[in-house]
């Protein structure tokens, strides 16, 4: 079996969502009740690959909140995610995907010290980040997309926002390995871990947002953070694709340019229907099919019988394994969401 640990967008997502979900007297609590709420085991479901192959999996509900980032409830959010890893592992799941801001807290505040919860010892071989196959799709998503807009890739200049992140290192090496992009526009945070990935890269340009933007035929969002992020028209170039591969997603301006696309970054379609709830209370377009790349890495390695942490540390994805999930996720009928916002 396989597991899925995820968590809503915000305090009034999860209290509207929780009929749904099967726990409705959590519905109109308030935060501090939500801080202290256990995980829950919430959806059971089976998933059929194209090649006939039929997987069991569940959805563990964290009940983090990102608001709890915001509030500085750095503990209670490590709690949260510790929890739901104990559950899932108390269930004998082989492996588990941490999904959303799940994995960020784990790799943001070294939860790998914490092996022990409470009576159980966390195997983190159970465990896996997804971020792998999400950086692969996104990937696939900037070249196929790009195409289809006409932008030509060895002409185009392509800024990745959150570029030092595990996800935003990988498609960086990916787009300067495996393609012909003109120019890597490398943004993020922390300037000594910008200076060492375009020494890794052997190219790239460090800047900052407002500088890099008019310059981008794509910007690859793929910083994850509590709040949206505004975006003015006028600041792009026109055509410009952008991929927004943060959850919750990111970029909170709703663009009416018929000039600038925009394409929810790290979502696969499947191929079969699933059965499940947790898409539709996440809005996907088409919830049976749809999902979070991350999620389908966790099917993909059930799939295969891999059960080991395939996504795991800060920036240890190679090329190498971004093909070998690739290869997995085109045999078991994935696909990259193509359908622009």
């Amino acid at each position: 079996m396989f597991g899925l640990i995820g968590h809503l967008t915000n305090l009034e997502h999860a209290q509207k969502e929780a009929h749904k979900l099967g726990y409705s007297e959590y519905a109109n609590e308030g935060f501090e009740f939500w801080c202290s709420a256990p995980p829950i085991l919430v959806d059971e479901f089976q998933v059929k690959s194209v090649t006939g192959a039929t997987i069991e999996g569940c959805y563990i509900e964290s009940c983090f909140l990102p608001e709890m980032l915001n509030s500085r409830r750095i503990k209670t959010a490590i709690r949260k995610i510790l929890n739901a890893m104990a559950l899932a592992q108390k269930h004998n799941i082989n492996i588990t995907a941490l999904g959303g801001f799940s994995s960020i807290i784990f790799e943001e505040f070294n939860l790998k010290e914490n092996k022990q919860v409470r009576n159980v010892e966390l195997e983190f071989e159970r465990f896996t980040t997804g971020n792998t196959h999400t950086a692969y799709i996104i990937c696939r998503q900037v070249e196929q997309a790009s195409a289809q807009l006409g932008i030509d890739l060895n002409k185009a200049t392509v800024a990745v926002c959150g570029a030092t992140g595990d996800i935003g290192s990988a498609v960086c090496r990916w787009l300067n390995q495996k393609t012909d992009v003109a120019d890597l526009l490398l943004i993020a945070r922390n300037r000594e871990r910008l200076e060492l990935l375009q020494s890794d890269l052997g190219r790239g340009k460090i800047m900052g947002l407002e500088e890099a933007l008019p310059l981008a035929d794509i910007v690859v969002w793929v910083a994850s953070m509590p709040r949206g992020v505004e975006i003015n028209n006028e600041t792009l170039k026109k055509p410009c694709l952008l991929i927004d591969g943060g959850y919750p997603k990111n970029l909170g301006t709703k663009f009416n340019h018929p000039d600038i696309k925009v394409l929810n970054g790290g979502i696969v379609e499947h191929s079969l229907n699933i059965d499940w709830k947790i898409m539709e209370i996440v809005n996907m377009d088409i919830p049976g099919r749809q999902m979070f790349a991350c999620f389908a890495e966790a099917m993909l390695l059930e799939f295969e019988k891999w059960h080991t942490n395939f996504s795991w540390g800060r920036n240890q994805i190679s090329v190498e394994k971004m093909e070998q999930i690739g290869e997995a996720s085109v045999k078991h009928g994935f696909k990259p969401l193509l359908t622009f916002s």
